[in-house]
């Protein structure tokens, strides 16, 4: 089994709210210090220092700080799906409660960050199975279909994912979907929670993020996808991912063999 896409994310002293976003993995989260508050559509979250926030793939979310003066400091872990379901035969996850204080599951959750870190593959695929496992215990299994909520957007999104690295406009996304801009904008935002602006922006930053390797010249990948220079990409991808591109490239660790 590949953990290609398996990755954990350090963030501390948080201050910036992360606009509205959605990540096509589990976010699960450890809050060192603080207080993360997380809004989704129906529901917001207070995770204090100690305990884990899950949110679920597709699932369109802001994290706004409660007090700009201390910030928050976390470590996130994005989980994919495809992972998930392997290790519970087909199913995945689905939480309704998404704040959870367990000294072993954190326990599990930091034995799989270092094995991660020391790229021990056997280990790592261990802790895995034991942290899905354990964290299984705060959710019912099922076969939910998380991107459904995109479903009725896919020519959209197919348009928009073969041409990231494009100039799209607002008006080029209401012309495949034939209608008006401010008809389209106001149907995109009800059926997916963003604007489709800001739909373009998050997958811009995304696809950006995964073409960041230990060696790539970041002002080409802020041109190649189209943002006006490296202050720009820099501004924006922080917002989305809550640390500038230069300081996760220099974080990054070898893909898992």
């Amino acid at each position: 089994m590949s953990l290609d896409n398996l990755e954990f994310l350090s963030i501390t002293d948080q201050a910036q709210d992360f606009p509205m976003h959605y990540h096509d993995t589990f976010c699960i989260a450890y809050v060192r210090s603080g207080i993360e508050q997380t809004q989704l559509q129906n529901q917001t979250l207070l995770c204090t220092a100690g305990a884990i926030s899950v949110t679920h793939p597709y699932e369109v979310h802001t994290t706004p700080v409660l007090d700009k003066d201390i910030g928050v400091s976390f470590d996130t872990l994005y989980l994919s799906n495809d992972v998930v379901k392997f290790f519970l035969n087909g199913k995945t996850l689905n939480f309704s409660e998404r704040v959870i204080f367990d000294d072993t599951l954190t326990q599990l959750f930091f034995q799989l960050k270092e094995a991660q870190e020391k790229q021990d593959v056997s280990i790592t695929e261990q802790y895995l199975k034991n942290f899905i496992q354990q964290l299984s215990l705060y959710s019912t299994v099922s076969s939910y279909h998380y991107d459904d909520c995109i479903r009725d957007f896919n020519t959209i999104n197919c348009y928009i994912e073969n041409n990231l690295t494009q100039k799209i406009s607002l008006e080029d996304l209401a012309k495949i979907a034939n209608i008006n801009k401010f008809s389209f904008t106001r149907k995109f935002r009800t059926e997916t929670g963003l604007t489709p602006i800001n739909y373009l922006l998050m997958k811009k930053i995304m696809a950006a993020k995964t073409a960041i390797h230990k060696n790539s010249e970041l002002t080409q990948i802020a041109y190649q996808y189209n943002f006006t220079d490296m202050a720009h990409f820099s501004r924006t991808f922080k917002r989305y991912i809550g640390i500038s591109p230069k300081v996760f490239q220099d974080r990054l660790i070898p893909v898992l063999e």
